[in-house]
């Protein structure tokens, strides 16, 4: 059976420009995982299967809301917002994946994304490092964040909902995403969430630790 919760899994900001995006809605709050139980039935969801995630290190940044930059497993992987649908989902561009110990190119790369420079002096570096660099940074802040995810289906249409801790403050989580504009609609309504404002991991990270 395929995974449609998948990502697409490349290790090249040339591969990953190839990549066609998901568009997502996502929410934030409390009380949410109680709404979408009780809609999800009727909506018709289609269960998959429950994740606890490992720890991850988002890396937030004052002066981009724009690009999501995080840590799972000693890999740091860029996602970038490109665009918007006519409904307001956002749409996330994978710019690639980098393995630690990274080279000076990369590191370079990295910061872009961040919009921060400075030389570093050094050839290589390691994830400690580049943590420490960042907490370090009076621009950067490196946010922990650990999730318990729900995920399930609304005709075909990718759904879940889910605990997440920022630096151990715990809020709940829902989310549509897809390529199928017309169908996460249908499935954000079915699920009750419709009226709340759509948020992404990177605002709702900065608004936690007090960056919004």
């Amino acid at each position: 059976m395929t995974d449609v919760f998948a990502k697409n899994t490349v290790l090249s900001a040339e591969a990953a420009a190839k990549i066609a995006p998901r568009a997502e809605f996502r929410v934030f709050g409390h009380g949410i995982i109680e709404t979408v139980q009780r809609r999800m039935w009727d909506a018709g969801a289609i269960l998959w299967r429950a994740r606890k995630m490992p720890a991850e290190t988002y890396f937030l940044s004052v002066h981009t809301d724009e690009a999501n930059v995080k840590v799972r497993d000693g890999l740091l992987d860029i996602k970038t917002k490109v665009g918007e649908t006519p409904e307001g989902y956002e749409i996330f561009q994978p710019r690639g994946k980098f393995q630690f110990p990274v080279k000076k190119p990369d590191l370079t790369t990295i910061l872009s994304h961040l919009g921060v420079k400075m030389d570093l002096g050094r050839e290589t570096c390691a994830l400690e490092e580049f943590t420490e660099i960042a907490r370090c940074h009076p621009d950067l802040v490196p946010v922990t964040v650990e999730k318990m995810r729900y995920g399930f289906t609304v005709d075909g249409i990718i759904c879940e909902y889910a605990q997440v801790w920022f630096n151990g403050a715990l809020l709940e989580s829902a989310c549509s995403e897809s390529e199928n504009y017309l169908g996460m609609r249908k499935a954000i309504v079915a699920l009750g969430i419709d009226s709340m404002p759509n948020i992404n991991y990177l605002k709702a990270a900065k608004r936690v630790v007090g960056m919004v």
